[in-house]
């Protein structure tokens, strides 16, 4: 369906919109229905809309071009950025009062071959979780709290993105924060929930302040907790792993797949294969299934948007390194490193207890 400054739509008169208010109505329609995301994509005569939920892109309603024209300026425009650019890439961020909405929107635009794309991110920190409330399996939730509890030591969370390692993390800080008594500060890209009683920086690559130049400096300011967004290099990973033997708890996520990916990457980053072995406690690898909606039990309804789900839970197994597994990584013996629980077993579990089903266990694991 295209929308048209002064369109008719099937049950309701729509009279003419203005730019300011189609966007604060697909922000808020988004805001309902859970999105984390809202696509859109200039093709020909116009924009195609997409709201990114659970992990996958649920089509919208398209926009006229016109219309999209001035939508599409309208954001920028609340970005301060520039509205006359389309053929380079261009980011900002939109203020929660701008929309008169409870959380800020990070915007992104790219131009394509047909026609210019934005991505809003909402930030939802309404949406922030506790521990106990990620769902974790009880085995793995008992691992990160009992980790958490401890002075030094490093924990490392792997998973795709979109795997939920963010939600983990300000879990992990929110729950830091509240047993009280340490300097936490992070390090992050970006920062995109305030967490109060921590100490939280945001990277700038375009002024050379990435992870490892921020990390390094950030422990001259005696950090106890040290959260550190991704470890995307060599310098970044030594960082970590020293940190975490000398005195700093320290969290951060690794792009590998598996726990033994986890070791097989960071023992090609540091070349103190010791030192990694040492300074490891724990290693989450996570990702995300879709919980049937409790309102149509998987039917499809208007409360998620006829996808039959609503909501996601987290699939994890993990690894407490214990001297054993030290010892066997210090000499590259990976191959014997087995998680508490493999991905596919939490999956199964959770398909007979009915929160998801065969379809989305079928969809995740490529079945």
């Amino acid at each position: 369906m295209i929308v048209e400054e002064n369109q008719t739509e099937t049950g309701t008169a729509r009279r003419r919109h203005s730019a300011p208010q189609i966007l604060e109505e697909m922000v808020r329609q988004a805001e309902r229905a859970g999105a984390s995301d809202i696509h859109l994509q200039m093709r020909g005569k116009s924009a195609e809309i997409g709201f990114r939920l659970d992990g996958l892109i649920v089509s919208g309603n398209e926009l006229a071009a016109d219309v999209a024209d001035r939508v599409f300026g309208r954001i920028k425009f609340l970005a301060r950025l520039k509205t006359y650019q389309e053929s380079l890439p261009q980011d900002g961020r939109i203020a929660h009062d701008e929309l008169g909405i409870q959380n800020d929107i990070r915007v992104a635009t790219y131009p394509t071959v047909t026609g210019e794309k934005i991505v809003l991110r909402l930030f939802n920190s309404s949406s922030a979780k506790s521990l106990r409330e990620l769902s974790l399996p009880a085995a793995a939730g008992t691992e990160l709290e009992h980790f958490l509890r401890q002075s030094t030591g490093l924990l490392l969370l792997t998973g795709p993105a979109g795997s939920g390692k963010t939600t983990t993390i300000y879990a992990c800080l929110r729950h830091l924060a509240g047993l009280g008594g340490r300097h936490i500060i992070t390090v992050e890209d970006p920062v995109e929930q305030i967490v109060p009683g921590t100490m939280q920086t945001e990277v700038n690559e375009a002024i050379g302040l990435d992870f490892a130049r921020a990390a390094r400096h950030l422990l001259r300011q005696d950090p106890q907790a040290l959260i550190i967004g991704e470890i995307r290099d060599e310098a970044t990973a030594q960082l970590a792993v020293r940190a975490g033997l000398t005195g700093h708890l320290v969290i951060s996520t690794l792009h590998a797949g598996s726990c033994r990916g986890v070791f097989e990457r960071l023992l090609a980053m540091c070349a103190d294969h010791s030192a990694v072995a040492s300074a490891v406690e724990l290693v989450l690898n996570q990702r995300l299934i879709r919980k049937l909606c409790p309102a149509c039990n998987g039917g499809g309804c208007e409360t998620c948007l006829q996808t039959g789900y609503q909501g996601r839970v987290p699939l994890v197994e993990w690894l407490r390194v214990n001297e054993k597994m030290r010892e066997q990584i210090r000499r590259r013996e990976l191959s014997s490193l087995i998680p508490a629980q493999t991905l596919e077993a939490s999956a199964r579990v959770l398909v007979e207890q009915g929160v998801t089903n065969e379809a989305e266990f079928k969809r995740i694991f490529g079945l």
